[in-house]
């Protein structure tokens, strides 16, 4: 396959990630799918840059990525992945990508998170540093080893805490049901997010809807990402 024919699969963070965290899905794809990882500010090689605290305004920074991108040529067959914030960020890209000219959007998978109309109880913004990243660690289930060294923890710190608020202050854009295929993944030992919040998807869901449960909790992809991208691919393709 070439680029030109390959569709390519736009993968959106988790709180305080970056997008070299997909790096490694490029190499679970192989030819089959081409990884796109679009990068908030305020981390990696955007270090410098203001992060976003609203995520229309993320979206909208997104999108400008993306079509950068994508460019004007072929190849633009698109599938949208997000876990938990990324989650509600693809649902908001997608809704911008039915009416991007030229891109025609597959499917979208959505993993970690409740429909986007259904907030998060539990917060953490506005906490003390300590208080804040235990309240997140409890949330995630996971705990980052960069996060017990100083230096790391003033860098990561910043994107961390407005990735949270942005998340936590969300609400969503559109009450239209998505207009591509939908696909829910939910790691059946995730404490944050219960079956219901993942079954809650359906909503928004306006054409073909799949829940799939997998092994693990809130963040299971960092250890599922072979079983993941399989999943993906054999959807997609």
């Amino acid at each position: 396959m070439t680029t030109h024919d390959t569709t390519k699969l736009i993968c959106l963070p988790y709180a305080g990630a970056g997008a070299s965290f997909y790096r490694p899905w490029k190499a679970l794809a192989g030819d089959a799918l081409e990884i796109v990882p679009l990068q908030l500010p305020g981390r990696e090689r955007l270090i410098d840059e203001e992060p976003y605290r609203d995520a229309h305004r993320a979206v909208d920074g997104l999108l400008a990525q993306l079509r950068e991108g994508l460019g004007d040529g072929g190849g633009r067959r698109v599938a949208v992945f997000g876990h938990s914030l990324g989650a509600v960020l693809a649902f908001e890209l997608a809704h911008r990508l039915v009416d991007e000219p030229g891109v025609e959007l597959l499917h979208v998978f959505v993993s970690g998170s409740p429909e986007p109309a259904r907030g998060r109880e539990r917060r953490a913004t506005g906490l003390s540093d300590e208080e804040f990243l235990a309240r997140v660690g409890d949330f995630a289930g996971y705990h980052h080893p960069a996060l017990d060294d100083p230096e790391m923890r003033e860098m990561i710190l910043p994107a961390l805490r407005a990735d949270v608020e942005m998340h936590e202050n969300y609400t969503p854009s559109t009450d239209l049901p998505l207009q591509a295929p939908l696909t829910v993944v939910r790691g059946e030992d995730d404490d944050l997010v219960g079956y219901d919040d993942a079954e809650s998807w359906s909503k928004v869901a306006g054409r073909d809807f799949e829940h799939v449960e997998v092994p693990g909790g809130h963040m299971y992809l960092t250890d599922a990402a072979p079983a993941l991208v399989r999943l993906i691919v054999s959807t997609v393709l």
